[in-house]
């Protein structure tokens, strides 16, 4: 069977079954811009809508964490931060991890909280999980203007490393997008899937260095920790906004495995797309 539908007077878009690994269609992506940015917007005004303080949630979350944090782990357990404040260095991780970890639970169920969208309507299917984590990037914004104050005031200067603080946003984008691509489609299939993301979510933050400095993991492990794409992620965005020194090495594996990430589950989510509408 197949179908054309007219997007453009130059552009039409075919229609068939297909089976095994497929390519990323960019040509019907980018037909299709404004319904994502539409996808976007909507999840934005849900994700708002009927709540009491709205955006403010964006703040309270870190903030609250910051706090919790500050006062068991670095007044009761002793545990030191690389140079800044402890409320600074632990809020600076929690900015990074939050954004991940809220983008990867929003886009693992968001097929099956569309699945009428999904089942009824034709288009590309990835702009669903990744118009969850798009909605999200309004949360790291302000919880980046949040940092900004923090830092003014302990008086931490900015310096001009934050320059480089887009690319361990965008590597932290690329592992959310890649992880929840697979959780969503992966969640068609297998329901309990929606059980499981927030307790691994919960012990992803003790493996990666939101709550203590790497130094706390003997050398001869920390490759491994790189292997988790979040700690190089948060290594590198606390040194680009806080200064200080940066383990490198571990920033090239953790940035390797976003990538390597992003790939695995964007090539996943196309082989089992297909099956989507009749099995959602």
């Amino acid at each position: 069977m197949s179908a054309t539908a007219p997007l453009n007077p130059r552009y039409e878009l075919v229609l068939r079954p297909h089976k095994g690994w497929q390519p990323v269609d960019f040509r019907e992506i980018f037909a299709g811009r404004e319904l994502f940015r539409f996808l976007v917007w909507r999840d934005i005004k849900i994700r708002y809508k009927q709540t009491m303080f709205g955006g403010l949630w964006a703040i309270f979350q870190p903030l609250l964490g910051m706090l919790i944090f500050t006062l068991f782990f670095n007044r009761l357990a002793g545990i030191k931060s690389d140079g800044p404040p402890y409320p600074l260095f632990s809020y600076t991780g929690l900015v990074l991890w939050n954004f991940f970890a809220n983008s990867v639970a929003m886009s693992s169920n968001s097929l099956v909280g569309n699945q009428v969208l999904v089942s009824k309507v034709y288009f590309p299917r990835i702009f669903i999980p990744l118009a969850a984590i798009g909605a999200l990037i309004l949360d790291l914004f302000i919880g980046l203007l949040l940092l900004l104050a923090i830092m003014i005031y302990y008086r931490w200067p900015l310096g001009w490393n934050a320059i480089e603080m887009p690319i361990y946003a965008l590597g932290t984008l690329l592992a959310a997008s890649g992880l929840g691509l697979f959780l969503s489609a992966l969640n068609v299939r297998f329901r309990d899937v929606k059980y499981a993301v927030p307790f691994f979510l919960q012990m992803g933050m003790f493996v990666s260095p939101v709550i203590y400095p790497v130094r706390y993991v003997s050398p001869r492990f920390q490759w491994i920790l790189g292997l988790n794409p979040m700690t190089g992620m948060i290594v590198g965005f606390r040194h680009a906004m806080l200064g200080g020194s940066a383990d490198w090495p571990l920033v090239g594996i953790s940035s390797a495995a976003s990538v390597f990430l992003f790939i695995t589950g964007l090539l996943i989510f196309r082989r089992m797309e297909r099956r989507f509408a009749d099995i959602i």
